[in-house]
């Protein structure tokens, strides 16, 4: 495959506007529309295009196949003390995580920690989103998400567990920037072999395998992806579905092997207040963070980058200059825009 394609340069405002339009003429409601449009745009400022935009004309798909719940509104069903349980009828993945985390930070204000539970959710996007939320309001926050088969277990040639992320944000003396880890247990999350073949690159080695469980470089062949580091991504991913599903009553991984189909997701977001554990929390955390910046180097690396300092770096350049869209998304968000009479935004010269 050919190496970078051609991209598009699309305003910040001007994109988030666009992705609102596109999403609530294919189904979702205004308000489900702005709260997903801003998670999805918030990844593509940080250059994880994998979780941007790209997604929604699969996001408008599954409005059209039941998939998502364009009506549902997301309600605590069960709870005890610092643990909240949300069902949140199918509802879209950023709605239901939204609502968890604002339930985690509120109830770790009362009881220094909290554990929120969130079950029914469609794609929830790129998960630092809903970490770093909790982290912005002065606590700890970590999120996890489940969903049907979509990686390979270990040892085996079939798809046996998802691909699910997990993100932990702490605050920090600036709040625009707290530290942010987001990880995908997968040796890739499935959003880059989108992206890859949207921009007509090839995958590394070790990425996914094809339908016949052979290694590919190909984005158009994939059938599955491969975990991280062998069993400890199968393990670590086989782990999260009992936290976020078997816990809540909602397995996902058993019922999609036994019967097929796709069951949905489920997600959660905990909470920890740090004044429940002491004093000068954040101070701690800046001097860390100044410790490990002042690490050596190694050879041919710039510098020593913190977990979401990249991430946050190109965030603030594209929030400047503009955010670039691979030409073979924007065709695809511009046939949506015309089939749904979306009017196209204005692009900037390259």
């Amino acid at each position: 495959m050919g190496g970078a394609s051609e991209t598009s340069m699309i305003g910040e405002a001007a994109l988030r506007q666009f992705a609102t339009s596109l999403l609530h003429a294919g189904g979702f409601t205004a308000d489900h529309a702005e709260q997903t449009a801003e998670m999805l745009v918030w990844a593509n400022l940080r250059g994880a295009d994998s979780h941007g935009v790209l997604r929604i004309p699969r996001y408008v798909e599954m409005v059209e196949l039941g998939l998502i719940n364009p009506a549902a509104t997301p309600l605590q069903v069960f709870g005890k003390g610092a643990v909240a349980v949300i069902d949140a009828q199918r509802a879209p993945g950023a709605v239901g995580m939204n609502a968890a985390a604002r339930s985690a930070a509120e109830l770790a204000g009362v009881h220094g920690l909290a554990w929120c539970a969130v079950r029914s959710i469609s794609h929830a996007g790129a998960i630092g989103y809903y970490a770093q939320q909790v982290a912005q309001s002065g606590r700890i926050g970590i999120a996890m998400t489940a969903s049907k088969p979509l990686m390979i277990y270990y040892g085996s040639r079939a798809e046996g567990v998802s691909t699910n992320p997990i993100a932990i944000s702490a605050p920090t003396s600036d709040p625009q920037q707290p530290l942010l880890f987001d990880m995908s247990t997968a040796s890739v999350a499935i959003g880059k072999v989108m992206a890859a073949k949207d921009a007509g690159r090839s995958l590394p080695s070790g990425w996914a395998v094809d339908k016949h469980g052979e290694e590919t470089t190909d984005p158009r062949k994939v059938k599955s992806v491969l975990p991280m580091a062998g069993p400890k991504g199968s393990g670590l991913s086989l782990m999260i579905e009992v936290l976020a599903s078997v816990l809540v009553g909602n397995p996902l991984i058993s019922v999609a092997l036994s019967q097929g189909g796709d069951p949905g997701g489920n997600g959660l977001v905990a909470a920890l207040d740090p004044a429940a554990f002491g004093e000068d929390f954040i101070p701690d955390v800046d001097r860390l963070r100044v410790a490990i910046k002042n690490l050596p180097p190694a050879a041919g690396v710039d510098q020593v980058y913190l977990p979401g300092e990249r991430g946050f770096q190109e965030r603030d350049r594209r929030s400047r200059e503009g955010i670039p869209l691979a030409q073979g998304t924007f065709t695809r968000l511009l046939a949506l825009a015309s089939r749904l009479n979306v009017p196209a935004p204005a692009v900037a010269a390259n």
